[in-house]
């Protein structure tokens, strides 16, 4: 009986031990041909002198060891890590405590309706391209016309009215704050699906023994949701390492180099000062640190779970 059901199940489309690997090819071309060429080509590049035109002219170590000594590198660097607490850690935060709220007051004492309309009204930035999200912020923020200065001139505080965008100053902040308002609505999602998963009578016994709503965050909340909180957290900081739209399309790195990051850095070095060597080092440099962090936070993953099994 049991060849016979395999001579059956041999027969069945897809079937074949070789079928697995005909599904896989197409991904696997497009993995080579869209990933894998380009990236081992940009490291070749990083160690090649090339304005974007003739053959490359292999110069070995130069640019890395110029990267060691630009300032300009390591002010993008720096940024990063404000990026990282715009797009990571100040939504995270946020989202958690929000989901929390939307979850244990607004879905108990009004209905699950209405914490399903707050959470589709915070995730709809995510929804939006990155490039009309930012645009929108930046007519809000624009010097003339602008919601904020109109606002500040109508309740008589025009003293207050800023070129945001263009103050070295305030610009940073501002970026800040459209990032914060892009990102908020991811980590409530993945929250609230999380809390799904958390048996009620929890909640019911903590309220029992007298736990106030903070309490029962800390003690069944938090500990709970740990495998979404970590999944935000890396993914959210990849994003935020690799932040580009905002700053190309708001402030341009400037005023100065006050809002520069990695990614917009390596772009003006591929396209406006053609020195493509130059351009791939520091885009390959950021790639390094991107590899890096994921391998070492997956590793804090996988001890955080083996931790709570």
């Amino acid at each position: 009986m049991k060849k016979q059901k395999d001579k059956r199940m041999s027969r069945l489309p897809g079937a074949h031990p070789n079928s697995f690997n005909i599904y896989l090819l197409p991904g696997l071309i497009g993995l080579l041909i869209i990933i894998i060429i380009p990236l081992l080509a940009n490291v070749y590049i990083s160690f090649t002198s090339w304005r974007g035109v003739g053959m490359p002219r292999w110069t070995g170590l130069t640019n890395w060891a110029r990267i060691l000594h630009d300032q300009d590198f390591w002010a993008s660097f720096g940024h990063s890590l404000l990026m990282i607490l715009a797009v990571t850690i100040i939504p995270t935060i946020l989202g958690l405590l929000t989901s929390s709220l939307l979850s244990d007051v607004i879905q108990k004492k009004f209905s699950g309706r209405m914490a399903s309309l707050f959470r589709g009204i915070f995730y709809i930035p995510q929804i939006l391209p990155i490039a009309v999200a930012t645009i929108i912020m930046g007519w809000i923020f624009r010097p003339e016309k602008g919601a904020v200065n109109e606002v500040l001139k109508a309740i008589g505080l025009g003293s207050m009215q800023r070129n945001w965008l263009g103050s070295s100053t305030w610009a940073m902040p501002v970026l800040m704050i459209i990032l914060i308002w892009i990102q908020f609505g991811y980590p409530i999602v993945i929250f609230m699906s999380g809390l799904e998963r958390v048996d009620p009578e929890l909640y019911e016994a903590a309220s029992l023994d007298g736990a106030n709503w903070w309490r029962k965050f800390c003690t069944i909340t938090l500990p709970e949701i740990i495998p979404e909180l970590l999944v935000v957290l890396l993914t959210s900081t990849i994003g935020a390492l690799k932040t580009f739209g905002p700053v190309y399309l708001l402030t341009k790195g400037g005023p100065g180099r006050q809002t520069i990051v990695p990614s917009y850095y390596s772009y003006t070095q591929f396209f406006q000062v053609q020195q493509v060597g130059y351009g791939a080092t520091i885009s390959t440099a950021l790639t390094l640190v991107i590899v890096v962090f994921a391998i070492v936070f997956s590793f804090i993953q996988n001890h955080v779970e083996k931790n709570q099994d």
